[in-house]
């Protein structure tokens, strides 16, 4: 099984990742701020149910596609790095709006809410570079099943991804509020974010590795 060097490896990189906004928290906090904390956790059930399909893939072994295909692999983290790119120019730009300065959106139904909150996960480019290209690097054919292995460090992630999501989708409005009456603490978020998200873009481009990922127990 996996080691626990694997596993705080896994709950490091989440840990960074899920702090870096993008669409997920993006979503959730404008979810919350304009419909309410029970909305915003409807919607992060639906991101949760999302981070399963991309587990239960890379369990299977579907992600073979991307060694079989490296010209896949290759396309998808320099997609993914580029998305990164323009989420970091459209934090720093002039006129940018910052994460905790949310987009009003209108109020939608629950089956709604858990559906939007699925299909902004399973297009982010984010989960699709962790599951493919980062979490197989924790994963060690001497020590048993590889799916196991991939499972166990998914509901890592997973586990990590929710819990800081939905504490900042719950707290979303008083973040707001405190930043709205700091106007330079908001300035600072909006390069402090945009700093990193350029980093993370640069590292993922840069970054030469291969995806892994086989279900061969």
């Amino acid at each position: 099984m996996v080691t626990l060097n694997a596993v705080l490896g896994v709950a490091a990189i989440e840990l960074g990742m899920v702090l870096i906004p993008g669409p997920n928290m993006i979503y959730l906090v404008s979810r919350s701020v304009t419909q309410g904390r029970r909305a915003g956790l409807i919607s992060l059930a639906g991101v949760a149910c999302g981070f399963l399909v991309y587990l239960l893939t890379a369990t299977a072994g579907l992600a073979t596609v991307f060694v079989l295909v490296p010209a896949l692999y290759t396309a998808l983290k320099l997609a993914g790095a580029a998305y990164l790119l323009w989420l970091a120019f459209q934090a720093v730009r002039p006129g940018g709006i910052p994460v905790f300065t949310p987009t009003a959106l209108p109020r939608e139904r629950s089956r709604k809410l858990f559906a939007m909150g699925l299909l902004t996960n399973l297009l982010n480019p984010k989960i699709a570079i962790m599951y493919v290209s980062l979490l197989p690097q924790f994963v060690d054919p001497a020590r048993g099943s590889i799916a196991a292995q991939i499972f166990t460090l998914g509901l890592v992630q997973i586990t990590i991804a929710i819990t800081v999501n939905g504490l900042i989708a719950m707290s979303a409005g008083s973040i707001s509020q405190f930043l709205g009456d700091r106007p330079g603490w908001l300035k600072a978020q909006r390069y402090v974010m945009g700093t990193a998200l350029g980093v993370m873009a640069v590292r993922v481009a840069a970054d030469r590795s291969r995806a892994v990922v086989t279900a061969t127990p």
